[in-house]
């Protein structure tokens, strides 16, 4: 925290394996461990929705946040503290982690979501992997199907394993969702997964969205 401590100060003043067969455990390499990695289904799309998406995604600026006022500021930097020291184990390069971090945040605040929710949907889907692929083929960090990168991308579907492509497509990708379900996230998030109407993914990502959860009585304690 210490690191976050000065820049707050600057804005205020192995298992077994002699049995498996090699294939699995080149497969266990390649691919995405997780029961749960993305599986997007390509579905018919209103020309406005895909305009929309296109749009979002297609945006060039860099994902740095920008505040109204110095509380806001203060509490990102809070935020971004806090988090930083829960996922050190995950991303054990500070680099890596701050930046990993920043885009989240960037990414979720702009489509309208919770921070803790992308992060616990991360956590779920690809553990933090950053070319993480599952057995269908959804890639990165937010485990999007290649498919998108044709619907409302460049075609390029190397960019998933991007970082801030990733993000942006998976939060693009989860906003359309709960905007289709009118509001359901539980219905949004089976769907994000290609499980709709099925609930282990959606409770794995509510489980998960508390570990990332960050409350204001946090940062009162780093000030004691």
């Amino acid at each position: 925290m210490e690191y976050f401590l000065k820049r707050l100060s600057g804005v205020r003043n192995r298992s077994k394996l002699s049995n498996t067969p090699l294939v699995l455990l080149i497969s266990s390499l390649l691919f995405c461990t997780s029961s749960f990695a993305g599986n997007q289904k390509e579905e018919a799309m209103a020309d406005s929705v895909r305009l929309a998406l296109s749009k979002l995604v297609s945006d060039p600026r860099p994902p740095k946040a920008s505040f109204d006022n110095i509380e806001e500021r203060i509490n990102y930097l809070h935020w971004l503290g806090e988090m930083s020291d829960r996922l050190r184990r995950r991303l054990p390069d500070t680099q890596t982690r701050l930046e990993f971090l920043e885009t989240v945040w960037y990414e979720a605040k702009r489509a309208g979501l919770d921070p803790a929710l992308v992060l616990g949907l991360i956590q779920v889907e690809s553990a933090f992997r950053k070319y993480a692929t599952s057995v269908v083929g959804a890639r990165g960090y937010m485990q999007v199907m290649p498919f998108w990168s044709r619907v409302i991308g460049d075609r390029d579907a190397q960019k998933l394993f991007q970082m801030q492509s990733n993000l942006r497509y998976g939060c693009a990708i989860l906003r359309t969702y709960i905007d289709m379900e009118a509001g359901n996230l539980y219905l949004a998030l089976g769907r994000y997964n290609g499980s709709r109407g099925r609930p282990e993914y959606p409770n794995a990502v509510l489980a998960n969205w508390k570990n990332w959860e960050y409350k204001k009585d946090e940062q009162k304690m780093t000030q004691r």
